[in-house]
């Protein structure tokens, strides 16, 4: 990995749609460079996959929460597979810290947020979940 390499990768992380030639424009080097590169950022799997980032409002997703999930130790692997197939999750994480497991769920609005919960606390094994609704994205994007 070089300057170039890191250029590449942040100007994909901004707009992974830009165009080859304008990341060449932009790094002042050639377009076949920027080619060979990003292809062999993707066969390191540096570069592993392209993204969308949608605006949820606009297709009906009001709430956002990130819940903490505790679980007995002898049902941990149970529970995070069950967690991995519910609907709603957008992203399931083991963690260390606070909580076992931490989720990021989207649902309408915060009634579907709550039935979401009652199906989780109904999952054996879970001891514990602890949920926080978003009310504002400071950073970044969920």
């Amino acid at each position: 990995m070089d300057k170039l390499d890191f250029g590449i990768i942040e100007t994909l992380s901004k707009n992974s749609r830009t165009p080859f030639m304008e990341i060449a424009r932009k790094l002042k080097v050639s377009e076949s460079t920027i080619r060979k590169r990003v292809s062999s950022l993707e066969e390191k799997s540096i570069i592993k996959k392209y993204s969308l980032v949608v605006d949820n409002g606009k297709i009906g997703i009001g709430s956002i929460a990130l819940i903490g999930v505790d679980a007995a130790p002898e049902k941990y692997l149970d529970v995070a597979k069950k967690i991995a197939d519910l609907d709603g999750v957008k992203y399931a994480a083991s963690t260390t810290g606070d909580h076992m497991f931490m989720l990021e769920v989207a649902a309408k609005n915060n009634d579907e947020l709550r039935d979401f919960s009652d199906r989780l606390k109904m999952i054996e094994g879970v001891t514990r979940i602890c949920p926080a609704i978003i009310k504002d994205t400071l950073k970044g994007s969920l």
